[in-house]
């Protein structure tokens, strides 16, 4: 309660509630100036958020008249409403005391931690390409490290994390939309005038199509335009059904999707450079025809299976909940028939031909491929398979003279195994043949934040913190020895790729905040600082396309950990990461009452479960 003041007015004319700052951020706490001509005494203030929800309250004290106020903004972003109350009196209100703001960010007293967003935005924003299409169309996107063009892949892939940093992409996605053949498959890459005015489908990939419905999945998250995604459903519809029934993406004898041997996800067959059948000039084997090595690649079919799902959460949103059910359907088929055709027991193996096949110089059964490591955050592995994949890499980690276990493929094909016409990837530990790729080490690290090895995520944060992101140069792969991949002229050394990947690790995963609704409708948030040597941090992530964004305040004590968190959200789920020597029972309040809570283990880790649709959250754990 307020103390008697020891003058007060009935009226108080001009008075003033005032912020220096007219922007502040979520959680920063604000000293406010409050202004009561002829009053001393104590004065509270009470504010609420640009949706009317009660955003907290504060008191202070005036003297002759001046005094201050700190205040914690929180709530949604926007202009706040404040009053100012003193002697029991509403003595002044302000609309819009100031607007909430939020951007990405993430702070833990550390470098590696403190400019690795800001590292990262700078690389991601010079892999932007812009220019004018042929008929005037603006296009905007993130181009390849190795082509000066907007590749579908490299897009989608940088986009994922680039979306916590930049308003929109939708636009790129629109012209690949537009582009959409009739068989409603994609092109591989957006045409640019006096480059490559023409768009083009290589013929042996088979990963476009579930690439676009996760494009727009991401981009409808962050945005939340209904309206938009609605104008895509067609041709999602028409990707995703030619992956499934088209004779050259879809084997209906194993219900999985099918393509032509190549290395991993890329875009070149087995076998010794040819001549292009077009032109004549040499050529890897980007084509199909009768010498084709057909079989199943297991990304294809974890790809396909998680934009399954995302397109069954389209569906329940702005079209057919029941054909959303067909969509989950399928996607349950093809796992299934994945791991009984591919699962090892410690991950997949790369590539299972239809006949049999004898590649001399190498072991296929022990190709580890990068894409076991985006598997980890499709969301359609088991727990046991994430945390197997997890222990194949670690194990590996240990024995592999390359500089990290970021492998594109290990081991890596003999030489000539692949032709390239003479380009860089021919040989072992070149580009995509054993190549050590950022873009795997950032799915690594955030599949392991997720699936309880928050010491490796944070590993392998720091490797490329310190190898890489803070020198200003990220490349898509580079050779074991930690030379740099410089594949053509044309490569670049800023890889929004690999960065993006990174990005997300350090977010998502050891900062730990995840969008698991629409635009922040509903966060998880799980900081996992309690697993390194950090006492306290301050982690944002912000869609600038939305005015979604959750962010937080997290601190250590000793036998103590405290978590103040703000978001858009309407549902907060909270995982507190407990450190390793909090063994025992917990204790858990929710704004200084006992709340409610579970805990949760995964692996030797241990979270604090709870959840709130409070505004206000002050959660304080201690053992």
């Amino acid at each position: 309660s307020l103390a008697a003041p020891r003058a007060a007015r009935a009226q108080h004319v001009g008075a003033s509630l005032t912020s220096p700052q007219p922007v502040v951020a979520p959680l920063r706490p604000v000293r406010l100036a409050a202004d009561v001509p002829g009053y001393s005494g104590p004065v509270s203030v009470v504010l609420f958020d640009s949706r009317r929800r009660f955003a907290g309250a504060a008191e202070g004290h005036v003297e002759g008249g001046r005094g201050e106020v700190q205040v914690v903004p929180r709530g949604a972003l926007g202009p706040q409403w404040a009053a100012l109350f003193a002697a029991g009196q509403q003595v002044a209100v302000s609309p819009a005391l100031f607007t909430l703001d939020a951007q990405t960010e993430v702070q833990a007293g550390q470098p590696r931690f403190d400019r690795f967003v800001g590292a990262a935005r700078e690389l991601i924003r010079q892999a932007v390409l812009e220019y004018e299409s042929a008929d005037g169309r603006l296009l905007r996107g993130y181009r390849s490290p190795d082509s000066p063009l907007i590749w579908l892949r490299d897009h989608v892939y940088a986009a994922r994390a680039a979306r916590y940093l930049e308003a929109d992409g939708r636009e790129t996605l629109d012209a690949f939309r537009d582009l959409q053949m009739e068989d409603g498959s994609l092109h591989d890459f957006l045409p640019r005038p006096f480059v490559v005015p023409s768009p083009y489908r290589t013929p042996v990939e088979a990963d476009v199509e579930y690439l676009y419905v996760q494009g727009v999945y991401e981009a409808w998250q962050a945005s939340g335009d209904d309206a938009w995604l609605r104008s895509h459903l067609g041709s999602l519809r028409r990707a995703i059904t030619h992956t499934l029934q088209h004779p050259l993406r879809w084997d209906a004898e194993r219900g999985l999707v099918k393509r032509p041997f190549t290395i991993d996800t890329w875009d070149f067959e087995y076998g010794p450079t040819t001549a292009d059948p077009a032109t004549g000039e040499p050529s890897p084997r980007h084509w199909i025809d009768e010498r084709t090595i057909w079989g199943i690649f297991h990304g294809d079919n974890t790809g396909t299976a998680q934009a399954l799902r995302m397109l069954a959460a389209i569906e329940d949103r702005v079209g057919d909940p029941g054909l959303g059910e067909v969509w989950r359907g399928a996607a349950a088929a093809i796992m299934s028939s994945l791991n009984q055709l591919a699962w090892n027991g410690r991950f997949y193996r790369h590539h299972v031909h239809f006949q049999p096949l004898d590649v001399p110089g190498v072991d296929e059964a022990a190709q580890l491929s990068l894409s076991n490591a985006y598997a980890l955050n499709r969301g359609v592995l088991t727990e046991q398979q994430a945390q197997a994949i997890l222990d194949e890499y670690i194990r590996r980690s240990k024995t592999t003279a390359a500089f990290a276990e970021w492998f594109s493929i290990d081991p890596p094909f003999p030489p000539g195994s692949f032709g390239l016409a003479g380009r860089t990837g021919e040989l072992p530990g070149q580009y995509v043949n054993g190549g050590i790729m950022p873009l795997v080490g950032g799915e690594l690290a955030r599949g392991a934040f997720r699936h309880g090895n928050e010491t490796y995520g944070f590993a392998i944060l720091d490797h490329y913190w310190q190898r890489m992101l803070s020198r200003g140069r990220s490349f898509l792969w580079y050779r074991p020895d930690g030379a740099e991949g410089v594949g053509s002229d044309q490569t670049v050394p800023f890889d929004a790729w690999g960065a993006a990947s990174m990005l997300a690790a350090l977010v998502e995963g050891a900062a730990g905040i995840e969008d698991s609704g629409l635009a922040f409708s509903s966060v998880t948030i799980s900081p996992r600082w309690a697993a390194v040597d950090v006492s306290g941090a301050y982690a944002a992530a912000r869609y600038p396309a939305s005015a979604g964004y959750a962010a937080y305040t997290w601190s250590r004590a000793a036998n103590a950990i405290g978590l103040e968190a703000s978001s858009s959200a309407d549902h907060m789920r909270l995982r507190l990461l407990l450190p390793a020597e909090a063994r025992g029972s917990v204790r858990v309040t929710l704004n200084g009452s006992p709340v409610a809570h579970t805990v949760e283990t995964v692996r030797a880790s241990r979270y604090v479960v709870l959840e709130t649709t409070e505004t206000i959250v002050n959660v304080h754990v201690s053992w």
